[in-house]
């Protein structure tokens, strides 16, 4: 069941991806803007216009140059950067851990919190501190993370001045590393003096973007706990003797985490999205900060890449959880 499960989904995302693909290469091909005018000085000739589109396949049809970059891609060569005359593969797959560990960052902080406030709100239900986390909750889901972002800029990085508010790294300590996974490598050669850096730099932006999270977790996990708090094996353990914390805990938790579970993995792909914002507000080098400059100079083929990038890492995303889903859940594992 969860191997036919597995191909029928791998199957999808493939078709996804393919459609993906289609969908932001033609769009980024008909908006408004030449990218080659961008690069040519002012008193280019229309010879020097002519080589160049022809050197990026700009003068074939928009279908002969999606067959022809479709084949590069599935032999690993994503192209070249107009900019910066790289290889696309090679400058996303640089930044990529940066963003990838701001987000896991975020998460953690997400889930941490959510699942504190959810916790404490189902322990004391029906009294003034439930109360208060159902609003607290609201006002996080209402305000957006980048506006998060600023708040949080003005109270930890200009009126109390505990963290850094641009950057991933001091850029003394960046020869430090081997690769571009800093926060794991920092971890696993017990540099904690690395490790700290990079957390000072990296707390900030993990925050804006784990507060509306935290508050939608929050919200959904309570809301579960509860139901399943009138449930009868439940019951049961109460009549057992245990005391409220252990029933909560022990008995209610693991079945009421399911849908949260779900959640916090559809959740955390908008996360990865949400680090375009957050990381320019913080000059924070990640995928969403290239995102923003390769946009702005209608570097096409470097959108290309990092939007495939994004879809990649959505659709795995969303695999892996619904895979640890069919296992988790007996009645889908057993089906």
């Amino acid at each position: 069941m969860i191997l036919r499960r597995l191909l029928s989904r791998l199957a999808t995302t493939l078709v996804t991806l393919l459609g993906v693909s289609v969908i932001v290469f033609v769009t980024i091909r008909v908006v408004p803007g030449n990218p080659i005018a961008m690069m040519l000085p002012p008193g280019a000739t229309e010879a020097d216009i002519d080589r160049l589109r022809a050197l990026y396949g700009f003068d074939r049809s928009i279908m002969e140059q999606y067959f022809i970059w479709l084949w590069g891609v599935v032999q690993g060569d994503f192209g070249t950067s107009i900019q910066s005359r790289q290889p696309v593969l090679r400058l996303v797959l640089n930044r990529l851990p940066a963003t990838l560990e701001l987000s896991i960052m975020a998460l953690v902080i997400a889930v941490v919190i959510g699942g504190f406030l959810a916790l404490t709100g189902t322990r004391l239900r029906g009294t003034r501190t439930e109360g208060a986390i159902d609003v607290t909750s609201g006002m996080a889901l209402s305000v957006p993370d980048f506006l998060w972002g600023l708040v949080l800029i003005l109270l930890f990085g200009v009126l109390w001045p505990v963290f850094h508010i641009s950057g991933r790294i001091s850029p003394q300590l960046t020869s430090e590393f081997t690769t571009n996974f800093f926060l794991f490598e920092s971890v696993v050669r017990l540099r904690f003096d690395l490790w700290r850096d990079l957390v000072s730099h990296m707390f900030m932006p993990a925050l804006a973007l784990a507060i509306p999270l935290a508050a939608i977790i929050s919200q959904l996990l309570k809301q579960s706990l509860k139901e399943t708090m009138h449930l009868d094996y439940v019951t049961l353990s109460r009549t057992k003797g245990y005391g409220e914390n252990h029933v909560i805990i022990r008995e209610a938790l693991p079945n009421a985490v399911l849908p949260t579970l779900t959640l916090v993995g559809v959740q955390f792909t908008f996360l990865i999205g949400g680090t375009v914002i957050i990381e320019r507000l913080f000059s924070y080098e990640g995928l969403g900060n290239m995102a923003i400059d390769a946009v702005i100079n209608r570097d096409l083929p470097l959108i290309q890449g990092i939007v495939i990038l994004f879809a990649v890492l959505f659709t795995v995303v969303n695999l892996f959880v619904d895979m640890l889903y069919a296992v988790l859940n007996p009645r889908l594992r057993h089906a």
